[in-house]
């Protein structure tokens, strides 16, 4: 029997900063939008979120009549630490060996006081896994780097190349397990 995972990006924030758990709430205005992720997603897979209230306020407007799971810290965006709420070019001007690093070698590299790509696709699987095994089939709606490390971990996909993938707010990239591995259904899906 294949098991499903649906990876949804938040709504929009508009952000053109470094957003990682500063929690800024998604702009939903496009009811079309939610109303067509809504519909997409299956019945019967139950929905959980990060506990920041742009992934809450996504999950509960695509809810439906879905179960929904209790929010979980361990699904968050990068921890930024003192770059989150920074512009690119101050990140740069800041720190401009280290920020290059975190995009041209991600896996080990660590933004001053938050994490690497390998400590959140650690806390991110941790937690997927988990509430598959409790729950079977999953509706997960987290955040850009969260899913990135995601599909990266049950792929073997490396943070180099995951890196430079797309992942709209609203989208859903979806993965399938076999039994034997994980394979890509979608990804960057716009119902």
């Amino acid at each position: 029997m294949v098991r499903r995972l649906f990876l949804i990006r938040h709504g929009p924030t508009h952000q053109t900063v470094f957003t990682g758990w500063r929690d800024v709430p998604a702009d939903l205005s496009d009811t079309a939008a939610v109303a067509r992720m809504r519909d997409h997603l299956p019945a019967y897979a139950p929905i959980i979120s990060s506990d920041l209230i742009r992934c809450v306020a996504t999950a509960d407007a695509i809810a439906g009549g879905r179960v929904r799971l209790p929010h979980d810290a361990k699904l968050r965006e990068f921890d930024f630490g003192v770059w989150d709420g920074l512009g690119f070019e101050e990140v740069g001007a800041r720190d401009p060996i280290l920020s290059r690093a975190f995009w041209d070698d991600p896996g080990d590299v660590t933004p001053p006081g938050g994490e690497s790509w390998h400590d959140v696709a650690a806390r991110v699987s941790a937690s997927i896994d988990a509430h598959m095994a409790a729950h079977g089939d999953l509706i997960v709606v987290a955040h850009f780097g969260a899913i990135l490390c995601q599909i990266g971990h049950l792929t073997g996909q490396p943070p180099k190349q995951m890196i430079a993938q797309k992942i709209d707010p609203l989208s859903v990239s979806e993965l399938h397990f076999d039994g034997v591995a994980w394979s890509l259904a979608s990804v960057n899906h716009n119902p």
